[in-house]
């Protein structure tokens, strides 16, 4: 079993990446829904922000409100970086279980792929056998933000502020993927890195 760590800031557009990869035979583990998944109601992690938060970032069914702790932890770093000692140790676990059990089926998926902004951040790249990184401009990040998220340009500049810096990535992504062009010009990108991997599957179906 391959694992692809597939990383990148907002906007980037590794959903995308994630999307083709999946259509062409990869399993994907996507870290934002299992985040979803983790701030539900009665959950260890949602109490455990709530604690550090306050009833202001929960919604009413007991989960977090992941719109009201975005306003706050993206116009804070300091409350940023508390969110994710909070987080990032149960995303680590509830992985590290899920590829586990992958693992352990009689037919294991040939190539899983882990699609998560701070993979390397968050200690996820040692379960990868090699990471993706996407990268794109920051204006054209900017302009995606504010025409898909609906977003203020000074909300999406709050949010590409917090990300992680493409510098220290760079040195460590085994692919880089450039996407500040076309579908077509993002596919054939992604279509040449999976021909490299040592488990090689066609990138069109029939």
């Amino acid at each position: 079993m391959y694992v692809i760590g597939l990383t990148g800031n907002i906007a980037t557009g590794k959903s995308t990446v994630a999307r083709l990869l999946g259509a062409w035979g990869a399993t994907v583990i996507d870290a934002d829904r299992l985040v979803h998944d983790l701030q539900g109601p009665g959950t260890p992690v949602s109490q455990a922000i709530r604690a550090a938060f306050g009833a202001r970032v929960m919604a009413a069914d007991g989960s977090v409100d992941r719109r009201a702790l975005g306003a706050i932890v993206f116009a804070d770093p300091t409350a940023l970086q508390r969110l994710e000692q909070i987080v990032h140790p149960a995303v680590g676990r509830l992985l590290r279980q899920r590829l586990r059990n992958l693992r352990r089926r009689k037919h294991p998926p040939c190539v899983v792929v882990i699609e998560a902004v701070k993979l390397l951040e968050g200690g996820l790249g040692r379960l990868c056998d090699a990471v993706w990184l996407v990268v794109a401009p920051a204006p054209v990040l900017k302009e995606r933000l504010m025409r898909t998220r609906g977003l203020s340009a000074e909300a999406a500049d709050l949010r590409l502020d917090a990300q992680p810096p493409d510098v220290p990535r760079l040195k460590r992504a085994d692919v880089v993927i450039r996407n500040d062009g076309t579908l077509a010009d993002l596919e054939r990108q992604v279509c040449e890195a999976w021909a490299r991997i040592p488990i090689h599957r066609p990138c069109a179906a029939g």
